[in-house]
């Protein structure tokens, strides 16, 4: 998938929700527990119940590796439902690789050959030699950890580079802007960091932006979207715990798609007024 696919999704949608299928298996209503595959039968009816007010889904490894060879299987099963049931969907392994040589090849060829994602969250801190081989597949992107929202990138990201005066985030941008191009590079910047979007638009103008913290972590839709959305849109908007946990009840997926539909009407509200559909 291509940027103006994936655009052309969010227009038929008037949408650019991602929902982050980071499903713990401890909040699982009750009544899932006694399936083989508990983690498959909760994500299962969450893509079902909002599959027409996403354009993107977003498991986070962490949380199927934990379980073991279980977790394995439920997350490979989740990918293969959203493919055959829904194949417009972007699909992003939530992963945060960073290694280089041959672990990053094999790296990818297990994302994108296996369990044929569509993107997978990379880490630049060892350079271009731990994003080349992602992207290195046709169609396949590459979303770049930029600026996060937790409060230790201020640790490295939000500092100055005495020789450029550049803050560490802008460097990642301006050195990998150059690694892709806008089909297959894509980059990481929390909600909660809305005021620097206007910073990252001007290195990046084109790129799309995938933006967690919507939601539960208090990151602003509409800051967001006033400083982010490009001529294509460019943003994706991830929201996980306020929809997959909406409710706990039997009724999870109903609540889940209630708050997805919230989400998603107040996202063609800025699309509109964008003129983007």
């Amino acid at each position: 998938m291509n940027s103006s696919q994936l655009f052309k999704q969010i227009r038929e949608k008037q949408s650019y929700l991602c929902v982050g299928l980071d499903t713990d298996y401890d909040k699982i209503p009750k009544i899932l527990l006694d399936s083989d595959y508990p983690v498959f039968e909760f994500n299962k009816r969450i893509i079902k119940a909002t599959a027409d007010l996403a354009v993107a889904y977003k498991p986070n490894l962490a949380f199927y590796e934990s379980l073991g060879a279980a977790g394995q299987i439920s997350l490979e099963m989740t990918v293969n439902y959203i493919r055959s049931h829904f194949p417009e969907m972007f699909i992003i392994a939530d992963a945060k690789r960073g290694d280089i040589g041959n672990t990053s090849k094999m790296y990818a060829s297990a994302f994108f050959r296996n369990f044929d994602f569509d993107a997978v969250t990379v880490a630049p801190y060892m350079g271009v030699d731990s994003v080349k081989p992602f992207l290195n597949y046709p169609d396949k992107w590459v979303i770049l950890l930029a600026l996060t929202s937790n409060d230790g990138a201020e640790d490295f990201q939000l500092q100055k580079l005495a020789s450029t005066d550049e803050y560490l985030f802008e460097r990642v941008l301006n050195t990998s802007k150059n690694w892709g191009n806008i089909d297959n590079m894509m980059y990481v910047i929390g909600a909660t960091k809305a005021d620097w979007l206007l910073k990252v638009r001007k290195i990046v103008p084109k790129h799309f932006l995938l933006i967690p913290g919507v939601g539960a972590q208090g990151g602003s839709l509409q800051e967001v979207s006033e400083a982010g959305l490009n001529s294509q849109c460019g943003l994706l908007v991830n929201a996980s715990r306020s929809i997959i946990y909406a409710d706990i009840t039997s009724h999870f997926d109903e609540a889940a798609r209630d708050a997805a539909h919230e989400i998603q009407k107040e996202m063609s509200k800025y699309l509109a007024k964008a003129k983007l559909i």
